[in-house]
This record gives structure tokens, C-alpha cells and sequence, in this order.
């Protein structure tokens, strides 16, 4: 018996082990499959029409300007996440939309960071990464601490998937792998501030 559940715990151990490395893998082909994609917050339901393919080549163009986009981009696919259709007052479903050119997707988050929130017709609209969900979750967690050190003059940066890297006033980069070791650090950072007044 006793040889039997010494067999059993092996094999459970190996499935952890197995389960753990699939999801990993999962995870990991996921956010690949979801690199050239962009997500849009806040465009009104039914502003794209019945071919959003057609509308967003040119809306991007328009929210952009020519001098960053001369020509409309484009487009493989773009569509609504699929949740229900939201009900008058609520907010609008988010757009997602895969861009033929990884560069153009570059270009497009990079020039969105920039200028932060974008007026269309009187929308606030935002444009970010597609992420996964359990990516999105990782990122959070550090919404708080990147705050934190906006407001003592550092540039915090969170990597892919979710490793804050910090660029000192000196220029000098710090790279943190968890929320607690960017905590501890900012402790650290008020402690030291504290003993010099």
C-alpha cells in the first residue's frame, strides 16, 4: 500500500510539473498569437458600421493625422470584444483590431503613450496593447508602486509581461521581478529621503 501512494504522489508530482510548464506554453502562445493587435477604450457601439475593416484603416488615419499614418494601414481584422451588446449609458464594448504589420502596431502604441487619451468627435478614446488576462492581472499589480514612483521623480516602465524596470535620476536602470521588491525599494528610497532632512 504504502508503495502504491509513494507511486501515486510521483505521479502527481510530474502532472504539477507538466500542468505548470503547458500553461506557461499556453500563456505564451497566446500573447504571441495577440502581438499585432491593438485594443480601442471608449469608441460609441456602431461607430465602425457593418465593415469595420474598411472604417478603421481610415478612422486611424484620421485620429492620427497624416504626418504619422500617410497612409490608411492595413488591416487583417477588427471587431468588438464578445461580450453582450452593452445597453444605453453603459460603457461601449472595447475594438479589437490585428494590424498586417507589426511595425505599423509599434508605431501606432508608441505615438497612443504619447499623446495619452485622444478626442474623436467628442469621445475620450484610448489605444493599448491586447493583452491576455492574466497578463493584464500581472500588470495591475504594479499600478500602485509605478504611481508611487512617478511622484519621487523616477521613470518607472513595465516590460513584458510584467517586470518594472526603473530608470534613476542618474540615468542608471534598476530592473525589479516583483511587487513587493519595487515596494521594498521605494521604502528604502523615503527612508534615506527621511534621514538626510
Amino acid at each position: 500500500m504504502s508503495q502504491r501512494v509513494s507511486d501515486l504522489e510521483n505521479t502527481c508530482c510530474a502532472l504539477r510539473e507538466d500542468n505548470s510548464k503547458l500553461k506557461a506554453k499556453v500563456l505564451d502562445l497566446e500573447n504571441r498569437s495577440r502581438r499585432q493587435n491593438i485594443r480601442i477604450l471608449g469608441l460609441t457601439e456602431s461607430t465602425e458600421g457593418a465593415r469595420p475593416t474598411d472604417f478603421f484603416p481610415l478612422w486611424l488615419q484620421e485620429v492620427f493625422g497624416k504626418d504619422i499614418l500617410p497612409s490608411p494601414p492595413e488591416i487583417d481584422r477588427a471587431h468588438r470584444t464578445l461580450n453582450a451588446k452593452p445597453g444605453p449609458g453603459e460603457r461601449p464594448r472595447p475594438v479589437i483590431m490585428r494590424l498586417h504589420r507589426f511595425q505599423t502596431k509599434e508605431l501606432i502604441i508608441r505615438e497612443a503613450r504619447r499623446k495619452g487619451m485622444f478626442d474623436y468627435r467628442g469621445q475620450r478614446i484610448r489605444i493599448v496593447e491586447d493583452y491576455s488576462a492574466e497578463v493584464v492581472s500581472q500588470r495591475a499589480q504594479y499600478r500602485d508602486v509605478m504611481a508611487e514612483l512617478y511622484k519621487q521623480g523616477m521613470k518607472p516602465a513595465l516590460l513584458f509581461p510584467a517586470r518594472l524596470r526603473i530608470t534613476l535620476p542618474s540615468g542608471n536602470k534598476k530592473w525589479m521581478s516583483s511587487v513587493e521588491e519595487a515596494q521594498q525599494y521605494i521604502d528604502d528610497q523615503t527612508h534615506r529621503r527621511m534621514r538626510q532632512t
